[in-house]
């Protein structure tokens, strides 16, 4: 029987609803998170992470080949799938999200992107993450990546940190983090998002204005799987050395 404690990360939303369109050719018929790297979608390697950690509550938006989606979905059965149709209205990463707070319990929960995944470190990256959620301080916290650590992503890094684990946007000096694609967050983040389509980046800098967004750095290596070119980049690194 685990001690861990259920209203931390006790359940997980993937984001699959988006257009995936620097994806294509391969996403004019198939939708991005059923892209296969090795063998394996980018959707299923976010599920495997989702139930190696135990959580058997998980929500899946649609909407671009949704019909798909939906497929996939009736095949998973150990959680089963819970789908959140948008395909009338899409929502943004946010307004995704807020859409189904209801149906992801009343602690904090994870959130995938559907683009990207990790091999993780000396210990799985939701239990790091778990360990160090402190519900008194945080609304959320988000997986980061070392540059130095990622395969396929060609931007820039996205925040910087402080020596407790506090965020604030990189703007260019020291050290700079990329975001993963997953982050940590209490419901109450949401109390104050908008009706609709919004980005999290919305709420992520209210939460940066309070102090209350924190990050952790992945230990492991990220692949971001965003370009066809970036599929085999993503094979070569899991072929190589760790």
């Amino acid at each position: 029987m685990s001690n861990r404690d259920p209203n931390i990360g006790g359940a997980a939303m993937i984001l699959a609803a988006g257009l995936g369109s620097r994806m294509r050719p391969l996403t004019d018929t198939c939708p991005k998170p059923l892209i296969e790297v090795k063998g394996r979608s980018l959707i299923d390697r976010s599920v495997d992470r989702i139930r190696d950690a135990g959580i058997d509550r998980i929500v899946v938006n649609m909407h671009y080949l949704a019909d798909q989606i939906e497929a996939w979905a009736a095949q998973q059965d150990d959680p089963p799938i819970v789908l959140s149709d948008e395909r009338t209205s899409l929502l943004d990463t946010g307004g995704g999200v807020a859409k189904v707070l209801g149906a992801l319990g009343g602690g904090s929960f994870f959130v995938f992107n559907s683009d990207s995944f990790w091999v993780d470190g000396s210990k799985p990256a939701l239990e790091r993450m778990r360990a160090l959620w402190s519900d008194d301080d945080m609304d959320c916290m988000l997986l980061l990546a070392d540059p130095a650590h990622s395969v396929g992503f060609d931007g820039g890094a996205d925040f910087s940190m402080d020596d407790a684990g506090r965020l604030q946007r990189f703007g260019g000096d020291g050290k700079g983090y990329i975001y993963c694609g997953c982050y940590l967050v209490s419901p109450r983040l949401f109390a104050s998002a908008p009706d609709g389509a919004f980005s999290m980046n919305v709420l992520w800098n209210e939460a940066l204005v309070k102090g209350r967004l924190f990050g952790l750095v992945h230990d492991g290596l990220w692949l971001h799987v965003g370009t066809p070119a970036a599929i085999k980049e993503a094979e070569d690194a899991l072929d190589g050395p760790m």
